[in-house]
């Protein structure tokens, strides 16, 4: 099972938009997903219709020991996309773990066992933080994609990540490595966008996918009706780009993965 962290530690960049919508796009062409979310506001859980009454067991509990994966993954509407959802109980695990023997490898060791037989590929959204949780998730990934908004500031919090990223290289995962750089709120409109896109491109080349997810209303609504936005409306812009990052991104993943 191809495991994919979704990580930027800002906050407001598209992330959860992204992962809901990429492990919705992957799962439409026949892949089987695994959706974790990692996040404590459980937008990921919420944007897929798994209201709080459902997530009886969430990644929280998987993260803590007090279920498994089997108990904590639930079914969405989606066909082939299983999801782990997040409660807010999630908030509090940075200071629990703490007490934990491998604290950092609490995620990778729950998803060893049966989930390569389950699952072909898993999408971890992050929180908008470089905290515990994410070295969890990026500790359990093979590799990390990365949306970034198309604004001012964007280059300065990338670097910020990549220098964690080459951290958790060297001292617990040596094959984490960069699957790509995702565009995302691109404003055609906006001179801002296309010199902020110009200069990512400049500085990281081919990571940066050629796709760009363009600013687009359908994209914020979907999550209030509790369905993607490939599912809300996917002739709208947003979903049409979605669609066209997900064959970039498969065409980036092993052979092997790609015949599964």
């Amino acid at each position: 099972m191809i495991r994919i962290a979704v990580a930027n530690q800002k906050g407001g960049v598209g992330k959860t938009t992204t992962a809901i919508n990429l492990a919705t796009a992957l799962a439409a062409t026949g892949w089987r997903v695994l959706l974790i979310d990692l996040d404590p506001q459980g937008n990921a859980s919420t944007g897929l219709g798994i209201g709080h009454a459902l997530r009886r067991e969430s990644s929280y509990e998987l993260l803590t020991g007090r279920a498994n994966l089997d108990a904590a993954v639930v079914p969405t509407r989606v066909p082939r996309l299983d999801l782990v959802p997040a409660k807010v109980d999630l908030s509090g695990a940075e200071i629990e773990l703490i007490d934990f023997e491998r604290r950092t490898h609490r995620l990778d060791n729950a998803l060893e066992g049966g989930a390569d037989l389950r699952w072909d590929v898993c999408l971890i959204d992050c929180p908008p933080s470089l905290g515990l949780l994410t070295v969890n998730a990026l500790i359990a990934a093979n590799s990390i994609l990365v949306p970034l908004q198309a604004e001012f500031f964007a280059l300065e919090g990338l670097s910020q990540l990549l220098q964690t990223v080459e951290r958790i290289r060297a001292r617990f995962n040596p094959e984490l490595s960069i699957l790509g750089v995702a565009l995302t709120m691109y404003d055609r409109r906006n001179n801002l966008s296309a010199q902020v896109a110009a200069d990512v491109r400049a500085c990281l080349g081919g990571v940066v996918f050629d796709t760009v997810i363009p600013r687009n209303v359908r994209l914020s609504e979907a999550p209030s009706h509790g369905v993607p936005a490939l599912i809300y409306d996917h002739r709208c812009p947003g979903s049409e780009a979605y669609m066209a990052l997900a064959r970039e991104l498969i065409g980036r993943l092993p052979r092997k993965a790609q015949a599964a």
